[in-house]
């Protein structure tokens, strides 16, 4: 389970920001009345329905008489796969919101690892970068050098293994009881997974901006913030879509 883990983390942090932005974008279009605020609250909301379809989706398939323990045991991984990856879709999502881009792996990774972690990953990094604010996610992303992201992954990174395994594992075998109530633990498990991903994202974050910002905030080369234009794409999309991107 901690190599199907890894795995996943990997794989999450290469979401082209070209996605998100466009994503991002997408749903201002639709919803073109809505507050920095309110285009959160709708990312959150979409975020937690695809996380929740899909722990539902490999529960009420292992229940079938025809699916093996095995079989439900691979689609567990798929799942995970797509958990961490919508993670990642909604964390990158909500920082373009707040008008910051970010395309180093190592600043992704930590930024994923923080809002899984909650609490105690927005404690790491603040210990690690002598930071006094929980509100962590523009300087880790920004401002943060990098010798000290690294540092804090490493550091997050075995916590979140450790804990990971342990929900994930006890997830995945809550989903292959049979007779429906492996659907029910996999739509209970996976929603509390990710709501703990949402309180992670809007503490990292801080209150979203007031109005939506005109430039993006990058981490440019020597460790210093650049400020591009903000070109958003016409292009479409959505979070399980970008999650489970090959």
């Amino acid at each position: 389970m901690a190599g199907i883990v890894e795995a996943a983390l990997a794989k999450a942090v290469t979401i082209p920001s070209s996605t998100i932005h466009a994503h991002v974008s997408s749903l201002r279009r639709r919803h073109p009345d809505a507050s920095p605020e309110e285009l959160v609250r709708l990312l959150e909301k979409e975020y937690l329905l695809v996380v929740q379809s899909t722990g539902g989706a490999v529960g009420a398939t292992a229940a079938a008489p025809a699916v093996g323990t095995g079989v439900a045991l691979a689609l567990t991984a798929s799942d995970i796969a797509t958990f961490f990856g919508a993670s990642a879709a909604f964390a990158l999502a909500v920082a373009s919101v707040h008008g910051i881009e970010v395309e180093d792996a190592d600043r992704r990774r930590a930024l994923l690892l923080t809002t899984i972690l909650g609490d105690s990953g927005a404690k790491i990094v603040t210990d690690g970068a002598e930071l006094t604010s929980v509100s962590v996610a523009r300087s880790l992303l920004t401002r943060m050098p990098m010798a000290t992201v690294r540092k804090v992954n490493t550091t997050m990174t075995r916590r979140f293994v450790r804990t990971q395994v342990s929900k994930q594992t006890g997830l995945a075998f809550g989903r292959i009881i049979p007779f429906g109530i492996g659907l029910v633990i996999g739509v209970a498990g996976a929603r509390a997974l990710g709501k703990n991903v949402i309180e992670g994202a809007r503490k990292a974050f801080g209150p979203p901006p007031l109005t939506f910002p005109r430039v993006i905030e990058v981490a440019g080369p020597d460790d210093k913030p650049v400020l591009v234009p903000a070109e958003p794409k016409r292009l479409t999309g959505r979070l399980k879509r970008i999650g489970s991107k090959k």
